[in-house]
């Protein structure tokens, strides 16, 4: 018997409209009474638009971010940017326990690319998300 798994789309690229794609699946699923979670990498700053809505849309949409208030250098990033990766990844193992309707992995593709992430860790936490939970990974930079 083959497992059935989650469905991933990934939006990648270098032009505008990847993390808005992904919030605006995740503001229809709460509208429509379901779970979204979102979880930010290398993005910690929260007077953001997508995060100060989630005092209003409360339980079904929640947002998390795993990266500090500055940019992260790309080209050399800091051990700081690492070790908020990997606590972003820690946080999506947990949340995928509640088998959220929807979860978003933002800028996961660049933070992959730039070496915050190891691709192989993302492929094998992706195995492991329950097939009722469908995911959304951003970022520019994708692997193949």
């Amino acid at each position: 018997m083959v497992k059935k798994k989650a469905i991933v789309y990934l939006w990648t690229g270098t032009g505008y409209g990847k993390t808005t794609s992904a919030l605006g699946a995740a503001l229809r699923q709460a509208g429509h009474g379901n779970k979204a979670i979102i979880i930010q990498f290398m993005k910690g700053r929260d007077y953001i638009g997508e995060y100060k809505i989630m005092k209003r849309l409360k339980p079904n949409y929640q947002i998390y971010q795993f990266g500090r208030p500055g940019w992260v250098d790309i080209k050399n990033p800091e051990q700081k940017d690492k070790d908020l990766a990997r606590k972003g990844l820690e946080f999506a193992y947990k949340t995928i326990k509640e088998k959220p309707d929807l979860l978003v992995l933002d800028e996961i593709n660049i933070a992959v690319a730039i070496g915050l992430l190891p691709e192989n860790e993302l492929l094998e936490f992706l195995d492991k998300v329950p097939a009722e939970t469908t995911v959304y990974l951003t970022g520019r930079y994708a692997p193949p």
